[in-house]
């Protein structure tokens, strides 16, 4: 009897300490299943997300969705693409005077402009005098933008802004009284001065629309 009695007590011990080691299988999941209660704590033991099972890590990688790529790869194609964009969402755009095109030549000459164009420095009294020059289809672009774009912010800031003739491109000056003012455009060199003003973008627009830039 004695002997039968030491005999249990190790049983129920046993057993107990069986029980206390077991995790339960994940909902669905039975115990015999591979993955079951010991198959899953040795997930945990090796870093998965607590309380998540298989089940669980499937929904998971499911419901991510592939970037999808929104850059255009090229800024003036990305231009363009943006203007026609809005010409075709607005009603009321002329398809009579649309002229695209027009905007591409344009952008090809703030590539030369910005790209291309020699860009001569001389600082003097309250500002800069720069000899911005080039040739052949660098030249035309100098031309037409530096000119008008000297035209347009000519007064802002307080700035004098003058462009003159030369044989191969266009002297640009730009003064102010204000020492800090002259200052600003020697730090801001010639791109800095071109990129002035708000009217880049609602000019692009109107250009594509076919509609007469309002100079001052």
């Amino acid at each position: 009897m004695k002997s039968l009695r030491i005999a249990a007590t190790v049983l129920v011990i046993a057993t107990g300490a069986a029980t206390a080691h077991a995790q339960p299988a994940p909902p669905g999941m039975p115990m015999h299943h591979p993955m079951g209660a010991a198959s899953m704590a040795g997930m945990h033991g090796q870093g998965a997300m607590p309380g998540m099972g298989m089940p669980g890590m499937m929904g998971h990688h499911a419901g991510q969705q592939a970037a999808i790529p929104v850059e255009p790869g090229q800024a003036a194609f990305g231009a363009i693409l943006e203007i026609v964009a809005m010409l075709q969402a607005d009603p009321q755009t002329d398809w009579t005077k649309v002229d695209v095109d027009a905007l591409r030549e344009h952008l090809i000459d703030m590539n030369e402009v910005t790209m291309r164009a020699a860009a001569r420095k001389e600082p003097i009294e309250g500002g800069l005098r720069i000899a911005v020059t080039g040739g052949g289809r660098t030249l035309e672009a100098i031309r037409r933008m530096v000119p008008a774009h000297a035209q347009d912010i000519d007064g802002m800031h307080g700035w004098t802004v003058r462009a003159t003739d030369l044989p191969d491109g266009v002297e640009l000056t730009v003064t102010a009284a204000l020492p800090a003012e002259a200052q600003k455009i020697r730090a801001l060199g010639f791109m800095g001065i071109m990129v002035q003003g708000g009217h880049h973008q609602p000019h692009h627009l109107a250009m594509a629309k076919g509609q007469p830039m309002h100079m001052k």
